[in-house]
């Protein structure tokens, strides 16, 4: 009798450890179940972050370590051994490379200067940040959100041990999700009906295996000689792409796109999980970060869009300045928005291959935007 009394008091007894804030993000946890169950929003990486959040804030949580405990909880240990280290979103971008294919790029090169246009709001957003009383180092993680790039995100906020981790994952893979939802409003703001309704005639123009090929390699040279503290999220990406184009390592390169990339993306949604316990999470700046990350991505899609308006007072063969929104990195969700838009306001305008061009500079462009604020932010 007296073991069970025990039993039921040890039971009671966590439960009656439990706080409003924890419950709180069992709700943030169940919302992001939602979203990627219902809504398949990023479901790869919101399922096991929602599930991972409820993990985490369960009263004495063996899944992260407890104060006075002598073993470390699984979660913290994944943390220390993947993403404090960086591994974990450098894999990430191996598989990424390998899924992208620079064809629509090398084969109008102009279009790059689109993916460095649209980071135009990342740089806003640090100064903003730093007005706002975040140290250079947070304020920087919290601007790349709005390159809507995941890894990059988890690199740079983990490269400055930024205490807003858990905020920033969110809000990076939710944006990124949300494009749909956040870019035509903005798109059209910034846009009139004429200048949506431009047609661009994409034509195709055949390029060799040996470019593509040489493209990763000197993509990186170049790189790591303007920006060596980004040689690690450039190469891997570079690196991926190249096990792509290289036409031997066709097993390979599905494996990376499929197997390490889906497998990689679940690991890192759980394990972020132990930067979204409840004492951290909810506060007032985890808000204000959320909103510096919108504010980001939001300049990043209007940067991109004015750059292409820019252009057009000086080419006779005007640019439809939607394509510009695509150069932040959510590829392809950014390139099949601006070309459903354009389909929208005129059924003969195809604006999917440039657009793609574009998005694919973005996601380069994002990355060497990760690796100069590296560059210019030191450590504290």
């Amino acid at each position: 009798m007296e073991s069970v009394l025990n039993f039921f008091e040890m039971l009671f007894g966590y439960a009656a450890q439990l706080e409003i804030k924890q419950v709180i993000m069992w709700i943030i946890g169940g919302i992001l179940i939602f979203l990627a169950i219902k809504k398949q929003m990023e479901p790869t990486l919101l399922l096991p972050m929602g599930f991972g959040a409820i993990l985490v804030n369960l009263p004495g949580s063996g899944a992260v370590t407890q104060p006075g405990a002598t073993e470390p909880g699984v979660i913290d240990l994944l943390f220390e051994n993947g993403i404090a280290n960086e591994l974990f979103p450098l894999l990430l971008f191996v598989g990424i490379g390998a899924m992208i294919d620079f064809g629509p790029l090398l084969a109008n090169p102009k279009l790059m200067l689109f993916g460095a246009a649209a980071q135009f709001g990342i740089f806003l957003t640090y100064c903003m940040a730093s007005l706002f009383g975040f140290s250079p180092q947070d304020a920087a993680s919290a601007a790349i959100i709005g390159a809507a790039d995941g890894p990059t995100s988890i690199f740079v906020a983990d490269y400055f041990n930024s205490q807003y981790m858990g905020a920033i994952v969110v809000a990076a893979y939710s944006y990124m999700a949300l494009v749909p939802i956040v870019q035509p409003p903005i798109i059209k703001l910034v846009t009139t009906k004429k200048e949506r309704r431009i047609r661009m005639h994409y034509r195709q123009k055949n390029v060799s295996k040996t470019t593509k090929i040489l493209f990763p390699i000197v993509l990186t040279v170049i790189t790591g000689l303007v920006s060596p503290k980004s040689v690690a999220l450039v190469g891997f990406l570079m690196f991926g792409n190249l096990i792509r184009e290289c036409g031997v390592l066709d097993s390979l390169s599905e494996t990376a796109q499929k197997v390490l990339a889906n497998l990689i993306t679940l690991f890192l949604g759980i394990t972020i999980a132990t930067k979204m316990q409840a004492d951290a999470f909810l506060d007032w700046t985890t808000l204000l970060i959320l909103g510096l990350g919108l504010f980001a991505f939001v300049f990043d899609t209007v940067g991109g869009v004015l750059f292409a308006k820019f252009l057009n007072l000086f080419l006779k063969n005007k640019i439809n300045p939607m394509i510009g929104a695509s150069g932040i990195s959510a590829f392809p969700m950014s390139a099949r928005v601006v070309h459903k838009m354009g389909l929208e306001e005129d059924p003969q305008n195809f604006l999917l291959m440039d657009a793609i061009g574009v998005n694919v500079s973005g996601q380069v462009a994002s990355v060497i935007a990760g690796g100069l604020i590296l560059n210019l932010v030191p450590l504290a």
